[in-house]
């Protein structure tokens, strides 16, 4: 089996590293030069992926290239590419586009090409398969087409390609066989959907389910801090029932590829069948102001020690959208920084899996001196590799948006 992976990002990398594990001859694609030449050498470019795990399949069992005339001898090919949003917050399926456009061109009778890219419902059939039709060749029948959603989690380690079930929808019932048999080399379960539609719609009924229950206890977030009442000894007393609940907790706001991305994508493509989407869309409303709330309460907690946010030394823990890893995409930590600065705040901040943001142009400070350096040091991310403890005891002021200090009580110590 030669397999081609199109896009070796946070999905497109551990997957093509998945199939060359397994044994399959596999041909990994990317667009961008210097991402190229970094794995061609066997260093990652994920934190998923070590460079010891790569480096001895590159060469061997993993072929890195820029160039596409190289999928051609491949038997499936899997594009993984991003699906980010436009300005207008509309769906941006250009890399779709232009990978499906070179696959095309190379497209021969036979071939498998999988999808993974997270979209609406309707792109697999509606999109893809046209322009790859533009090869001369009939989807379905000379070539087989399926939508299989990714369900990459970076930074976990319990549940892997390996152990996670992986949904598959076929255009037909025999590109799903072609599907369901690529995927069983790497995955134990593999779930069969009737359509394209309904697996891409899976993906986004998983994201917008997240998306919906986090805006929720945001908003109880927001709701408690004017009430007087703690929100995470609430968030802990309701996990104790074993029915009918399932725990959330709130922060900062979300970030990443997919939960802030997923609801506008079916509220794109709703708008088609005139079914506004009124609650998946005001869940992520709710979530985008979620920074801004955060910026009032440390408004507040300097100015009940008499410091106004202008001129204040503000030290960020954790800039990555999430813990234990570097991922910046749409990480709270920015916006929480822009805003912090628009209102006259110096802005610092220690992450150890972020040695730079370019777009703050800032650089991670050690923790102990920026401790010392700050007015008030806020918990965006909570790494664990952070003492907590020592943060409060530390620095003269601490807010805590990630509930780390819960079960701590100390004078300087506020919490969402």
């Amino acid at each position: 089996m030669k397999v081609g992976v199109i896009g070796l990002g946070y999905v497109g990398l551990p997957l093509a590293v998945a199939f060359a594990e397994a044994g399959a001859d596999v041909v990994g694609l990317d667009v961008s030069d210097r991402a190229v030449e970094r794995l061609a050498r066997g260093e990652s470019t994920v934190e998923d992926i070590s460079s010891e795990r790569l480096g001895p399949l590159v060469g061997n069992t993993l072929a890195i290239t820029s160039d596409h005339g190289m999928l051609a001898p491949c038997d499936a090919l899997v594009i993984c590419v991003p699906t980010p949003l436009a300005n207008q917050r509309e769906p941006d399926l250009s890399m779709v586009d232009q990978a499906t456009a070179a696959i095309a061109r190379i497209l021969r009778e036979g071939q498998l090409v999988v999808l993974e890219s997270t979209t609406y419902p309707g792109t697999t059939r509606e999109r893809v398969a046209p322009v790859l039709e533009g090869s001369g060749l009939e989807a379905g029948t000379q070539f087989h087409l399926a939508f299989s959603p990714e369900r990459i989690d970076p930074g976990r380690t319990d549940h892997t390609i390996r152990t996670t079930p992986k949904v598959i929808g076929g255009l037909t019932p025999a590109c799903l066989e072609r599907a369901v048999a690529l995927y069983g080399l790497i995955c134990d379960e593999v779930v069969s959907v009737s359509t394209p539609e309904a697996a891409e719609l899976t993906k986004l009924h998983e994201n917008i389910f997240r998306s919906v229950n986090i805006a929720l206890v945001n908003e109880l977030a927001t709701l408690a801090d004017r009430m007087g009442i703690d929100i995470w000894e609430v968030v802990d007393a309701a996990a104790t029932k074993p029915f009918g609940f399932m725990s959330f907790e709130p922060g900062p706001g979300m970030g990443g590829h997919c939960l802030p991305i997923d609801p506008f994508y079916l509220a794109f493509k709703a708008r088609e069948f005139d079914a506004p989407t009124e609650f998946i869309e005001l869940a992520g409303r709710v979530n985008q102001q979620q920074p801004r709330f955060c910026v009032e309460l440390i408004s507040r907690a300097l100015n009940a020690v008499g410091r106004s946010v202008k001129g204040s030394r503000v030290l960020l823990l954790g800039a990555s959208y999430k813990a234990g890893i570097g991922d910046m995409r749409e990480a709270p930590a920015l916006k929480i920084a822009a805003r912090l600065r628009e209102l006259g705040a110096e802005i610092a901040y220690h992450d150890p899996h972020v040695e730079d943001v370019p777009s703050l142009e800032l650089r991670s400070v050690d923790l102990a001196p920026g401790l010392k350096a700050c007015d008030v040091a806020c918990v965006v991310t909570a790494h664990e590799e952070i003492d907590y403890e020592a943060v409060v005891a530390e620095a003269p002021l601490v807010v805590d948006f990630r509930g780390v200090t819960r079960g701590m009580e100390a004078p300087n110590l506020v919490r969402l």
